[in-house]
């Protein structure tokens, strides 16, 4: 059976631009595969997306899709900012 990851989604705080990469758990964050999505505020398309995992060898499992999520950017505030995420499952494409 293939080895599965996780590839995320999210907007970066510094730059603006949309990011995704694919987690490698016990690998250091700098070392994940990862590309540049759009600048600008709107979500990448979903073949946007599909074309950066191609770009970097990953593609879906099958009936994988992408779960979207928040995340508070302080905790316990409901009034706070919230950071959009998205992940989904993925395995290599030479596998």
């Amino acid at each position: 059976m293939a080895a599965t990851f996780t590839a995320q989604v999210s907007r970066s705080t510094v730059t603006g631009r949309w990011r995704l990469y694919v987690v490698l758990l016990g690998v250091p964050g700098s070392q994940w595969p990862e590309c540049d999505l759009n600048p600008g505020p709107e979500v990448p398309s979903v073949q946007e997306r599909s074309r950066a995992l191609d770009a970097l060898g990953y593609v879906f499992t099958d009936g994988a899709e992408w779960q979207w999520a928040e995340i508070g950017s302080v905790p316990d505030d409901p009034d706070a900012p919230v950071r959009l995420f998205a992940t989904a499952e993925v395995r290599e494409t030479s596998e």
